[in-house]
């Protein structure tokens, strides 16, 4: 099956799984401080939740985004 023009490819790329995998550690760094009370490293994870997506798209303007010239989609 082919995508259609108007598919954005739902973020199956190196780009996406970047800003994907950044947050969830930030978030899993913040459960933890949260837990433990350590305030300094919940605004450290924060800042760092904050970062991923910026991360993403950083490595999608350097061509491994969906339509990047780098990606190459793998079959399912």
């Amino acid at each position: 099956m082919t995508n259609p023009i108007g598919d954005p490819g739902h973020g199956h790329s190196p780009a996406a799984w970047t800003g994907v995998l950044i947050m969830l550690v930030a978030l899993s760094i913040a459960t933890v401080a949260l837990f433990v009370w350590v305030p300094w490293l919940l605004v450290a994870s924060s800042v760092l939740f904050v970062l991923g997506p910026i991360a993403g798209w950083i490595v999608s303007k350097a061509g491994y985004g969906v339509r990047g010239p780098k990606y190459a989609p793998r079959a399912h």
